[in-house]
């Protein structure tokens, strides 16, 4: 199912188009728009850490650590705060390299995201500390063999990293 509003969120008159629309009784325009992720590629150069989700969708594939921005936070400070909220440890933030659009399947509803990926690397001598409830497992990958990862859009982003990386 795709996220479809039936009533307008301004005064709950009933909506005659799924969105993008326009509340006839208000007026008030209604849009689907993208929730803004933030995904951090933690590299060596030639390697990249991901973890292995415990949360739906995807749980038990591997993945890129990184979430939802919170309102009004800007995606590299998401990238960071996501670092130390399932990794435990401070980053040093790098470039941006790739944005898309992609999907998230949340409860009943397929939510449009626009997923940030940044490239990031750890302090040396940093010890990861897994937020549980995200993650059961982590492991280092060759840049240019990664596994399937849980969302095809990690995949496109591991691609330009080695890309970038000259791998």
């Amino acid at each position: 199912m795709t996220v479809e509003a039936r009533f307008c969120p301004r005064c709950g008159a009933g909506l005659h188009d799924k969105p993008p629309t326009t509340c006839v009784a208000c007026g008030y325009e209604l849009y689907v728009n993208a929730r803004p992720t933030a995904n951090l590629i933690v590299h060596d150069g030639r390697r990249f850490l991901a973890l292995k989700r415990v949360l739906e969708p995807g749980a038990g594939l591997w993945e890129l650590p990184g979430g939802f921005c919170d309102g009004w936070e800007e995606p590299a400070a998401a990238a960071v705060r996501e670092a130390r909220e399932e990794l435990g440890v401070a980053i040093t933030l790098g470039d941006l390299i790739a944005m898309y659009i992609g999907t998230y399947d949340y409860q009943d509803e397929r939510l449009p995201v626009l997923e940030c990926f940044y490239l990031a690397t750890l302090a040396e001598g940093a010890r990861l500390v897994l937020d549980p409830r995200e993650s059961s497992d982590h492991a280092w990958f060759d840049i240019d063999r990664p596994p399937s990862l849980a969302f095809g859009s990690m995949d496109r982003a591991i691609a330009e990293a080695a890309r970038r990386l000259g791998r």
